[in-house]
C-alpha cells in the first residue's frame, strides 16, 4: 500500500481527486491519501469529508476540459474508511510516518524545497509541472532524486490527453500521417482574458516567483511537440510581451484587486527538433473582443498528411476521425500502453503512470528528467526574448545562458 501525502491544496487539488477516484473504480487499490497540507488547515480540511467540513472554494474556470473546472471532489468518495491527518508545514507532513510518497501541488517556488525535504527521507515525489522555479533548481531536484534513488515524476498531464495519445500514434512508426516535418498552434483571448488574475492567483504574474505565461503553459506545449514528434527540441526564438501591465480579480463582474505584472503574458516562439522538424507556437492571456485559435487545437503536418484534433488528412485521401482510424490500426500493445486498464482521463493516467513505477522502484513515462527538458523549453523561450537571439536547449540546460533567471536564483538562494 503506497500511502500518499498531498501538499497543496488549491483549487486544482479537486482534478487530482477525480484522477485518483476514477483509479479506485478502475480496480487500483495499492494506495490510499493519508495526509493533506496546506498554509491554512481549513483548505485542507475541504477536500476530506462529504458534507462535512469548511466548504470547497468554487471552480475559477467553466471552460470544457480545464482541470481548473472540475469541482466537488472528496476524499471520502474513495477512500471512506481512511483516516487522513491535516498539516501546516509540509516539512512535518514528509517526515511523518503516516506517508510512504508526496504529491507536491503547490506553487513554482515551493517544489524545489518540497523535493529536497522529500528525498532526504527517501520518499517518491510526484511534482506539479513545470518542475521548478529555475532549471537549477530543477537540475538539484534530478540530482537530489537519483542520490536518494526514489521515483521522481513531473505531472505533465497534456500527454496523456486521449487526443494527444491518439496524435502520438499517428506520426510514430506505425501510424499513418509518417515523420512530422512542421506544427503550429497557438491561443489567444482563450483564458483570463483581457486583463484578470490567472486562475485568481497573483504570483503568475511575478517573474521573481517563476509567473508568467511561457513558464505556467510552455512545458506543456513543449512537452506535447517532443512526444508527437519523437524528438528533442534543439533550438528556439522567441519574443515575449506584457500585454496587460495590470490585472484585476473579478467580483459581482466587476474589476476590483488591482495588480502590477512583470512576467510575460503573451509568447511568440519558432522551435526546431533534432529530427529537422520545426514549427510556431504562440499564446497570450490578453486579447480583447473574442478568442483566436490555431485549427482544432494545434495543427501537424508530416511527410504523409496532416492533423488537428481528431481530424486526419492523408494525402490523397478524403478528411477522417482520428480516433476511428486509432481505433482500427493501433496496436493492441500501443493501446494497452496509451490507455492501461481501458482509463482516458489525463489525470488518473499519469497518476497510474507514477505509482506503477514507485510499485516497481523505476522511473515513470513523466519523469523529473523529462520535466527537466520541458522546463529548459520553456525556459528558452523567455531567455530567447530577453538575449534577442536564437537559443539552444543546450544552453539552458547546462546554465551557461541564465540571464532571465539570475534574480530568481538569487531571490531562492539558487546561485
Amino acid at each position: 500500500m503506497i500511502r500518499i501525502g498531498i501538499i497543496g491544496c488549491g483549487r486544482i487539488l479537486a482534478a487530482h481527486l477525480e484522477g485518483y477516484q476514477l483509479l479506485r473504480e478502475a480496480g487500483i487499490n495499492d494506495f490510499e491519501v493519508t495526509a493533506l497540507c496546506s498554509r491554512k488547515a481549513e483548505d485542507a480540511q475541504s477536500y476530506v469529508k462529504r458534507g462535512e467540513g469548511p466548504p470547497q472554494r468554487t471552480p475559477v474556470s467553466n471552460i470544457p476540459g480545464d482541470p481548473l473546472a472540475v469541482g466537488d471532489q472528496y476524499l471520502s468518495d474513495f477512500q471512506p474508511d481512511t483516516g487522513v491527518e491535516i498539516f501546516t508545514d509540509y516539512r512535518d507532513l514528509i517526515a511523518s510516518d503516516r506517508v510512504d510518497a508526496i504529491n507536491d501541488f503547490t506553487i513554482h517556488s515551493l517544489h524545489h524545497q518540497i523535493a529536497a525535504a522529500a528525498f532526504e527521507q527517501r520518499k517518491p515525489v510526484l511534482s506539479q509541472k513545470p518542475l521548478a522555479v529555475t532549471m537549477a533548481a530543477a537540475r538539484r531536484m534530478c540530482e537530489q532524486a537519483k542520490d536518494a534513488g526514489v521515483t521522481f515524476g513531473v505531472f505533465e498531464n497534456l500527454r496523456f490527453d486521449v487526443g494527444v495519445r491518439h496524435q502520438h500514434w499517428a506520426f510514430s512508426d506505425e501510424g499513418p500521417a509518417g515523420r512530422l516535418q512542421m506544427a503550429v498552434m497557438g491561443n489567444i483571448g482563450t483564458w483570463w482574458a483581457p486583463d484578470l488574475i490567472v486562475a485568481e492567483t497573483p504570483w503568475r504574474h511575478d517573474l521573481v516567483e517563476g509567473g508568467g505565461m511561457a513558464l505556467d503553459l510552455g512545458p506543456h506545449f513543449f512537452d506535447m511537440i517532443r512526444y508527437i514528434g519523437g524528438s528533442e527540441v534543439e533550438t528556439v526564438t522567441a519574443q515575449t510581451r506584457v500585454v496587460e501591465p495590470t490585472r484585476y480579480l473579478l467580483r459581482n463582474g466587476k474589476r476590483v484587486e488591482p495588480i502590477s505584472c512583470d512576467a510575460d503574458d503573451t509568447f511568440y516562439a519558432h522551435f526546431e527538433l533534432k529530427s529537422g522538424a520545426a514549427g510556431t507556437m504562440f499564446g497570450s492571456w490578453g486579447g480583447h473582443g473574442t478568442a483566436t485559435s490555431i485549427g482544432d487545437g494545434p495543427v501537424f503536418y508530416g511527410s504523409k498528411g496532416r492533423v488537428t484534433g481528431d481530424r486526419i488528412q492523408l494525402d490523397g485521401e478524403a478528411e477522417q476521425s482520428l480516433a476511428a482510424l486509432y481505433e482500427a490500426n493501433a496496436s493492441p500493445e500501443m493501446k494497452e500502453k496509451h490507455f492501461p486498464l481501458g482509463l482516458t482521463n489525463d489525470f488518473a493516467l499519469s497518476q497510474l503512470d507514477w505509482l506503477r513505477a514507485v510499485g516497481s522502484g523505476d522511473q515513470p513515462e513523466c519523469s523529473g528528467e523529462e520535466g527537466l527538458r520541458d522546463l529548459a523549453c520553456a525556459y528558452a523561450v523567455v531567455e530567447s526574448a530577453k538575449a534577442g537571439r536564437k537559443v539552444t536547449i543546450d544552453e539552458i540546460m547546462s546554465g551557461s545562458l541564465r540571464d532571465y533567471q539570475r534574480p530568481i536564483d538569487l531571490k531562492f538562494g539558487l546561485t
